[in-house]
């Protein structure tokens, strides 16, 4: 196990983080705020995946209106993500929020930033200073990726300033950028001079594809230098491929275990099976059963293999807990080294999860 940065340890509705606390994973939901029973929804489904803090985007009166019914109905901490107009931030806080997220490069002057930070220190709740370099004029005019790191820390420093002033410290910073180069050094920047809590995350990375392989490369730096003590993969999807690919992140840098270590082979021509849209259906079924399996398995992870031919498939399925070695129109079943059975391919998914959940 590597160093990690001690930072100040913060509670968010019951979840420490920082302290060398586990990396909690966080997730944002895409739905509209103002329809209650769709972000409920969105939310449970997503606490079934593994998220653990949850963010919800209030741009209106009546999405702040909501909050209150929200964290009701849900059983992980609620962060109301504030824009523009700093009496929505205190009305989150008049909801019960566990946790507000402002951006001060857009919230307002300094008097407004001061109102929030009262609201929010009568409550007893945590502020996380959210900055984003596509939000920071200052940062816009610089051309390298260390001029723009050094703006998005000056901010920080000058928004920590003001909640300091005002006797208050339950912070928590996030320097986000589009880029992988400028996240980095801005983080590593601030790192060296403060203690509080870095929640990490690439901000605006992309599509699911493009998005997950930029979060995984900035974030895995980061991570694997000690910092940061939340993390969100930012993607255009569905935020439950966020979460998946957070705890992706964080299992092969050996920090969290999602209870599965998942081995397939990339298929070939001698592949006759679908092997791919297995492979992802049976991805999409452990990641619904997420919470169950990461406990069942948290001592030691199970190892599972699929694998496609008799080149690498019957060595891999044997070696693995549960395995399975495709052939022709078919799979030969193993579990713990041993052949229990032979299989249809649209079988395997459903064979493998409840193995998987049977298992003492």
């Amino acid at each position: 196990m590597f160093y990690r940065k001690k930072t100040r340890k913060i509670n968010i509705g019951g979840i420490v983080i920082g302290g060398g606390s586990p990396v909690v994973v966080q997730s944002m939901t895409n739905t509209d705020t103002r329809d209650l029973k769709a972000t409920i929804r969105q939310i449970k489904a997503l606490e079934e995946a593994g998220c653990e803090i949850i963010r919800v985007a209030v741009p209106d009166m009546e999405s702040a209106g909501n909050l209150s019914k929200i964290k009701k109905a849900i059983k992980i901490p609620l962060v109301a993500d504030i824009h523009f107009d700093w009496k929505l931030a205190v009305e989150a806080v008049r909801q019960g929020v566990d946790k507000l997220r402002i951006n001060p490069g857009n919230i307002g002057s300094e008097e407004k930033v001061r109102e929030v930070v009262k609201a929010a220190k009568s409550a007893g709740i945590p502020i996380r200073i959210g900055l984003n370099a596509g939000s920071l004029k200052t940062v816009h005019s610089e051309r390298t990726h260390e001029g723009k790191a050094r703006k998005l820390v000056a901010s920080a420093f000058e928004h920590i300033r003001i909640l300091e002033e005002n006797d208050f410290f339950d912070i928590v910073v996030s320097l986000k950028a589009s880029d992988v180069l400028t996240t980095v050094k801005a983080y590593r920047i601030l790192a060296g001079t403060v203690n509080y809590p870095l929640h990490l995350g690439i901000t605006e990375a992309g599509s699911l594809f493009r998005g997950a392989i930029k979060s995984s490369v900035g974030l895995g730096i980061l991570l694997n230098e000690g910092l940061g003590d939340t993390i969100r993969v930012s993607l255009t999807a569905d935020p439950l491929e966020e979460v998946k690919a957070a705890y992706q992140i964080l299992q092969s840098l050996e920090m969290r275990s999602t209870g599965i270590e998942l081995i397939s082979c990339p298929t070939c021509s001698r592949c006759e099976v679908d092997l791919i849209k297995i492979v992802n259906e049976l991805e999409n079924r452990l990641s619904q059963l997420h919470n169950i399996i990461s406990a069942k398995y948290a001592k030691k992870p199970l190892k599972v293999a699929v694998m496609g031919c008799v080149v690498n498939g019957p060595g891999e399925a044997k070696e693995a807990d549960i395995g399975i070695a495709g052939g022709k129109r078919t799979g030969i079943l193993f579990e713990n080294g041993e052949i229990t059975g032979e299989l249809k391919p649209d079988q395997w998914v459903d064979t493998l999860v409840k193995m998987i959940l049977r298992r003492k």
